[in-house]
């Protein structure tokens, strides 16, 4: 019996990740990299140096893999359904992907079946955005590259007409949304396989520093009972609409009058799944394998009443190997997980969980072991 070959498009941690919860199960990854260097270019055997925006190059990678996916949105769609064209598995598939590529597509898909979003439309210039901050509450109004944004590129917050050029200089279509009053942010993680079972992983809340994830804590706390079915149900709803096979993640506002308004689609794995490695049954790496492959899903549910995630961004101090002795020796269950990658400055390089049965208690032991293999903690 031959054991599948999943291909994977991009060579980030989320690849390196996902190659990690095939080998239990015997899958072989074939890897599409930039560089030699990339985070699962390190791990993975069989890997391919080229440019996934070239035709030919995701023709050629493709060949001998059972099933392709991706660790970013960045394929070019028309590749995409070239490659569906040929034959082989896209998972997710073009028609899904493209509204976690193309902003405006996905606000207007979100309206078409009634999920609740922000106030938002495409604007042509800075005195259209005059002119739709006029339309609602006045500035301030955040706008968005339709594509190629993420951990806070691409995205601007402008008080004015006059700071509102600086997104058109790019050349591409520019959405405005409203700026949400929101309590918080919330995601909620989703798994759907090619024949339409669907798992989800309880709703996080993930806190954001300088528009770069830092803290995930699952489940949200204090979020209410109904609010959380609520979003859960939206996220298997906007999967199933979609026609998404692998990981959703749906980036959610909880408004302080008590609305959750969807934010961003990301159809990988996702930060704010990151958890799930130590603190599910299955984690979203896991059931992403299981789904592009049509395997039955794992259950999702958490093994604690608390885990915390928090992303490890380079600092001042590149050897982080030297801060384990003191991390492992403090905390004996602290999971520790870094990404091969040189480190510098606000750079995601890494990120801890935590468990356990008191959630003050999960946070700062999670916030400490960041901090000192950062260097910004030194006891």
């Amino acid at each position: 019996m031959t054991f599948p070959v999943v291909g994977m498009v991009g060579g980030g941690q989320l690849a390196r990740m996902t190659h990690e919860a095939g080998i239990p199960l015997g899958i072989r990854f074939k890897l599409l990299s930039d560089t030699p260097q990339d985070s699962a270019a390190q791990v993975v055997s069989d890997v391919v140096i080229g440019d996934y925006r070239d035709l030919d190059t995701l023709r050629e990678f493709a060949r001998g893999c059972d099933v392709i996916t991706f660790d970013h949105e960045h394929v070019p769609t028309e590749h995409l359904r070239a490659l569906e064209a040929d034959g082989i598995p896209v998972r997710p598939g073009p028609d899904a992907l493209v509204h976690a590529q193309d902003k405006g597509v996905m606000r207007a898909k979100l309206d078409a079946i009634g999920v609740p979003c922000p106030r938002h439309r495409i604007v042509s210039d800075p005195q259209d955005v005059a002119a739709f901050a006029a339309e609602g509450e006045g500035f301030p109004v955040v706008l968005k590259t339709v594509r190629g944004g993420y951990d806070g590129k691409g995205v601007w917050v402008v008080d004015s007409v006059e700071e509102a050029a600086d997104p058109f200089k790019a050349g591409v279509p520019v959405l405005a949304e409203e700026k949400v009053d929101f309590l918080r942010e919330l995601a909620a993680n989703v798994v759907r396989s090619p024949h339409g079972q669907a798992v989800a992983y309880p709703v996080v809340e993930s806190q954001q520093v300088n528009g770069v994830c830092d803290t995930v804590i699952a489940p949200a706390p204090d979020l209410d009972e109904g609010l959380a079915v609520r979003a859960s149900e939206m996220a298997l709803n906007i999967a199933k609409e979609l026609g998404v096979v692998g990981h959703l993640a749906v980036e959610l506002f909880q408004t302080r009058d008590g609305r959750i308004l969807v934010n961003e689609l990301a159809m990988r794995p996702h930060n704010s799944g990151h958890w799930s490695m130590d603190g599910a049954v299955t984690s979203q790496f896991a059931n992403h394998v299981r789904a592009v492959l049509d395997l039955p899903l794992g259950d999702p549910r958490p093994r604690a009443p608390w885990t915390v995630m928090v992303n490890v961004l380079g600092g001042d101090y590149p050897d982080m190997y030297s801060a384990y002795l003191h991390c492992m020796a403090r905390d004996p269950q602290l999971k520790i997980h870094m990404y091969g990658k040189d480190v510098k400055p606000g750079r995601k390089v890494g990120h801890v969980n935590t468990y356990g049965d008191d959630l003050d208690d999960v946070l700062e032991r999670a916030r400490h072991a960041a901090g000192y293999l950062r260097g910004t903690i030194t006891e």
